[in-house]
């Protein structure tokens, strides 16, 4: 009996460790990066990414530096939080009610449509640059935020995964609803919107990633110096010419703080939304 207790006691410790594993894994490069942030960029080009602690030579030169200097950072900063911010709410909005509608309303060529959603899904984003770059051009938002944000707000992912979440809500609220008077929005805004919660948690996570770590669609629409994104401004500092390694480490070290921040809002309803959405048909 005692050595069953035993066995059943390392069994549960079994998940936790190899848990904490994958943790230390996936936490070590970000480590790196926290501990060259605070060496100066010559150190990193003669002895590369490693984790040595030094204090001799560690400073907080370089985060002087980001926001002290010319203010490049803070200009790339700002477009981030500003793109990624309108593209969220813009996403949210607009995917929610178009999942809403092929969810609950009955109407032809429903299924049609909720297949073209799909195959969109898998479309590759190299083939719709160029056709997606004329339309901007014919729109005069090039090197606007508009530009970055218009082409991807409605995500056919984010219609996928709000459709099939109200799938599963029950039809006899929304019914309930309408014999009361209320009008379809209020219906959407009142009652649906409060039960989708985990649904926003999740898609709000994953929205603002890929808005955040949006490389290649800004490059593109992107002209000025001033209204660059941070990832496209981080990258710019690696030239043929030279590496600024004194801007680039902190700077990338600060650029995980405010996906962290949206994770740990919203963590607790990410995990119920995917798991909803898992799980209702």
């Amino acid at each position: 009996m005692g050595s069953k207790i035993k066995q059943n006691k390392l069994e549960s410790y079994i998940p936790f460790i190899i848990l904490t594993l994958f943790s230390i894994i996936f936490l070590a490069p970000f480590f790196f990066m926290l501990v060259s942030s605070f060496k100066p960029g010559q150190e990193l080009i003669r002895n590369g990414l490693n984790s040595r602690i030094q204090f001799d030579i560690m400073s907080l030169n370089n985060y002087k530096t980001l926001f002290l200097g010319d203010n490049r950072y803070l200009h790339w900063y700002k477009n981030s939080l500003i793109i990624t911010s309108i593209f969220t709410i813009l996403s949210l909005l607009f995917s929610s009610m178009v999942g809403y509608g092929l969810a609950v309303y009955d109407f032809k060529g429903k299924n049609l449509l909720f297949l073209m959603v799909l195959l969109v899904m898998m479309v590759p984003l190299q083939i719709l640059l160029l056709p997606l770059y004329k339309l901007m051009i014919t729109l005069k938002l090039i090197n606007t935020y508009m530009g970055v944000i218009l082409p991807f707000a409605v995500s056919p992912f984010a219609i996928f995964f709000f459709r099939q979440y109200i799938v599963g809500l029950p039809r006899e609220l929304i019914e309930a609803a309408r014999i009361d008077g209320c009008s379809e929005f209020k219906i959407f805004f009142i009652i649906i919107v409060p039960l989708m919660k985990p649904a926003f948690g999740a898609i709000t996570i994953l929205q603002a990633m890929t808005s955040w770590n949006s490389f290649v669609w800004p490059l593109i629409v992107l002209r000025s110096t001033e209204n660059l994104t941070l990832p496209i401004g981080l990258a710019s500092l690696i030239t043929p010419y030279g590496h600024n390694y004194d801007m680039l480490m902190p700077g990338a070290v600060l650029s995980v703080i405010p996906i962290a921040i949206v994770f740990l809002l919203n963590q607790r309803v990410f995990i119920e939304g995917l798991t909803a959405g898992g799980v209702k048909q």
